[in-house]
């Protein structure tokens, strides 16, 4: 189970004791278990040299590591200490505040001493981290720290074996075997220069200390590098304690368990020692009070009702009077502190004021830019209110936006004036700066989209204008549809632009963006016509067909033709064929400008005129189909609506679409032809006459014969009308044949059947009153009325022994 890290801050930067933390971490890390199995390691070095880096990388620690991007400054402060993970055995790590710090100062030296005689009193390992640079520099790599550490040691503490490793870091291009025998001779005679009680004098430095040396790369410039040297050297601290380790020959180590109070004492002799160079009396009690009333002060504003309530209010809302209600509780804090500290040393007096009231404005700056915030975010609310309602009113944009801007400017102006703060020097500029982008922004934005409204508006204006016309115009295309089409054009875009440049005015636009809009609205309005006329050549057969369809079955008075034989159908067919053409060559291509072409004529002469080979050589032409092209002469592939290829395949798709219509009506003028003409012609009436003179006289000198020829004649007409013979030969020859063959059996049936139904009738007074002169014609108005009864029944006859039913032909 992997181990995590555990980190505790020891020694406070004012170099107060921890104790109850060190207990905690004593309890989290189960250090009291550990009997004498354990290390204590610690590094000391200069400021800013990558200590806690170090540290991190090499036991997997967590202290706090400087950001190089913020610049060098004191990253740790007092003594932390953390637990190395995966270490055995259990390895405590001590991270002490770098020496040389701007923050304390070039003559308060006594903290980093004192720290520095802590770490080689209670430590097993010391290392000592050291610029590459620094080695054989009298005044650098800490030795009239190791010099004072090494005199003051000996006079407190019995000799203790401590291991000191120097890490060089940056390691130059110069050897480590060279660097350290230089390294390690400026430390015998820091050693040797040490004065020594009797006892030590002649006592060597390996009695007291293992001093080991090791280099590592830039972490920086190699950090590959680096990390592959640091995890070399984390192996030398497993098992660090055995014999042969780092400090397998140390002495006089404490049980675990009074690691925490062994410690506490240390660094109590270590604070209590004289020699030190300690605060004076008098400056110390000064700082230790006056930081005293400090806090007080700095807690009396933190608990203020009128405080706390004034901070809540100003999270909400903007708090009238804010800046008034804040000054006055900082002023009161800060007299109080005066009264109080006046008579200490006025330099530590004046130091911890300015700390005061450092905290103080950092406690109340939220506050203050909530305050400025929700300024901002009304006065940007107010004017877009007002705003919006001056252009409602008609305003001119430019001059609305103007003065309102220049209004609620104003206004935020006044609000940061009553939210100002006395003591505080802050500058509401950037919100204000904030403000004004974010209005700007909205006008941005406001104007767009009244102009997007504007072109939308004209835009939907040519729609309605253009769209119909135009397409009314090429329904009816002829020669002056595309002029008709330019003069549409330009009129509606006339009126258009002028309307939206009168709108424009308003906005104060400069010209060429004004230019800009009016030519988009121009090239939109000529879109429309383009988009209009590529719509309908892509429907250009069905027009053409329903064009032809017109023409063709319609005379000139838009009444249905009826083909009586009479019509040229043939030049009715080239009239309606031309008119499509017409049509085919008007949706060939766009012809908003006013330029001439051979369109028209291209296509008459090789759709309409193609019998006519000699037209084409008048015209030049070196190819037999001047269709056989994907492009017209003098017209761009931009203003091509169909090319010439196109419109040869659309003539012939149309030709043979019409050409069933044309069949159609030349079918029925023959059929219409036949239907009128059941007569034979004159020559066959003369010869029937002369052939059958003999015939004609014999039925003239038998009336029998006539009477007989009479009956037939009704009978037979009975039988023309029920069989309906004129309507089932209008579908021809065979088809009549064939509908008689089925009709003729039953209808006679049905004559028969009726004319028995007359004979069985009774009859009537009447009937049995006429004289006999009615006779003749009840038997001739008989034989009719049964003729007409006959031919009255004969749409829907039913045979008595199950025959089919009959319709009429008519009625099928």
């Amino acid at each position: 189970m992997a181990e995590e890290c555990c980190s505790v801050q020891l020694i406070d930067g004012d170099g107060g004791f921890n104790v109850g933390g060190v207990e905690s971490f004593m309890k989290t890390v189960k250090l009291a278990e550990c009997g004498l199995s354990y290390a204590v390691v610690s590094i000391m070095g200069p400021q800013s040299s990558g200590k806690s880096t170090l540290l991190n990388h090499l036991f997997k620690t967590n202290f706090r590591e400087m950001d190089a991007f913020r610049g060098r400054s004191q990253t740790t402060k007092g003594i932390w200490m953390a637990r190395g993970v995966n270490i055995e055995p259990l390895t405590i790590v001590m991270d002490l505040e770098g020496s040389d710090g701007r923050e304390r100062g070039e003559d308060d030296t006594a903290f980093e001493k004192q720290s520095a005689l802590f770490a080689l009193a209670v430590s097993d390992i010391v290392l000592i981290n050291m610029w590459c640079h620094d080695i054989g520099r009298e005044q650098a790599a800490n030795k009239p720290l190791l010099k004072t550490v090494f005199q003051v040691m000996m006079r407190l503490f019995s000799p203790r074996k401590t291991t000191l490793l120097f890490v060089i870091r940056d390691k130059t291009r110069t050897p480590l075997e060279n660097l350290e025998p230089i390294l390690r001779e400026d430390i015998q005679k820091i050693w040797d220069g040490v004065p020594k009680p009797e006892a030590h004098k002649e006592t060597p430095l390996s009695e007291f200390f293992n001093v080991e040396v090791t280099a590592l790369s830039s972490y920086e410039e190699k950090e590959e590098q680096f990390l592959e040297q640091v995890g070399n050297l984390r192996q030398r601290f497993n098992q660090s304690i055995a014999p042969g380790g780092l400090a397998g020959d140390r002495r006089g180590v404490v049980p675990a368990s009074g690691f925490s109070f062994s410690a506490q004492q240390i660094w109590k002799v270590i604070k209590e020692n004289k020699d030190l160079d300690l605060p004076a009396h008098k400056v110390m009690v000064a700082t230790v009070r006056c930081e005293e009333i400090a806090n007080e002060k700095l807690a009396s504003v933190t608990g203020n009702e009128e405080w706390i309530e004034l901070d809540d209010a100003v999270q909400h809302d903007v708090v009238p009077g804010f800046g008034k209600r804040l000054t006055a509780i900082l002023e009161k804090c800060f007299s109080d502190y005066d009264a109080e500290a006046f008579f200490f040393d006025e330099g530590v007096r004046t130091s911890k004021r300015e700390q005061l009231e450092s905290k103080l404005l950092q406690l109340v700056n939220p506050a203050y830019q909530a305050m400025l915030g929700h300024l901002r975010t009304k006065t940007l609310d107010a004017f877009k209110d007002a705003f919006e309602k001056a252009l409602a009113r008609g305003d001119g944009f430019a001059a609305a936006s103007r003065e309102c801007t220049e209004a609620f400017l104003a206004k935020f102006d006044k609000g940061c004036e009553d939210a100002t703060i006395k003591q505080a020097n802050w500058d509401p500029s950037k919100i204000r700066d904030k403000l004004k982008r974010d209005i700007e922004a909205e006008i941005l934005s406001v104007r767009t989209a009244k102009l997007s409204e504007l072109t939308e508006k004209y835009e939907k204006q040519l729609d309605k204008a253009l769209k119909e016309p135009v397409e009314a115009l090429f329904e009816t295309a002829g020669d002056d549809t595309w002029p008709a089409i330019r003069k549409l054009l330009n009129k509606e875009t006339k009126v258009a632009v002028s309307g939206l440049e009168s709108d424009l005015a308003g906005f104060e636009l400069d010209q060429a963006m004004v230019d800009e809009l009016l030519s988009k609205l121009e090239k939109y309005a000529r879109s429309v016509v383009e988009n209009k006329a590529r719509e309908e050549s892509s429907r250009i057969l069905i027009r053409m067909k329903d064009r032809f369809s017109t023409l063709f079955s319609r005379d000139a008075d838009s009444m249905p033709r009826v083909w009586t034989g009479k019509e040229d159908i043939k030049s009715i067919t080239k009239t309606a064929r031309s008119a499509s053409m017409k049509l085919l060559s008007t949706l060939a291509a766009i012809r908003l400008d006013e330029e001439k072409d051979e369109i028209e004529n291209t296509l008459a002469l090789a759709l309409v005129e193609t019998s006519k080979t000699g037209a084409i050589k008048e015209r030049g032409m070196d190819s037999l189909d001047p269709l056989a092209s994907s492009s017209w002469e003098k017209i761009g592939s931009e203003k091509t609506l169909l090319t010439p290829v196109q419109c040869k395949n659309v003539w012939r798709q149309f030709k043979s679409e019409t050409e069933f219509t044309v069949t159609q009506a030349i079918s029925a003028q023959e059929a219409h032809k036949r239907n009128n003409n059941w007569l034979p012609p004159p020559w066959a009436i003369g010869a029937m006459l002369v052939l059958g003179f003999n015939e004609i006289m014999m039925l003239l000198r038998n009336p029998l014969w006539l009477a007989f020829i009479f009956v037939a004649y009704l009978v037979g007409k009975a039988m023309w009308v029920q069989l309906d013979i004129t309507g089932d030969f209008r579908h021809g020859f065979l088809p009549g044949i064939l509908s008689l063959s089925t009709k003729f059996v039953p209808t006679v049936m049905s004559i028969l059947k009726k004319l028995a139904e007359e004979g069985q009738r009774p009859n009537t007074p009447d009937q049995q009153q006429r004289g006999p002169g009615m006779d003749s014609k009840s038997f001739t108005n008989g034989v009719h009325n049964t003729s007409s009864s006959s031919s009255s029944t004969s749409s829907n006859v039913t045979s008595s022994d199950g025959a089919p039913d009959i319709s009429s032909p008519l009625k099928q």
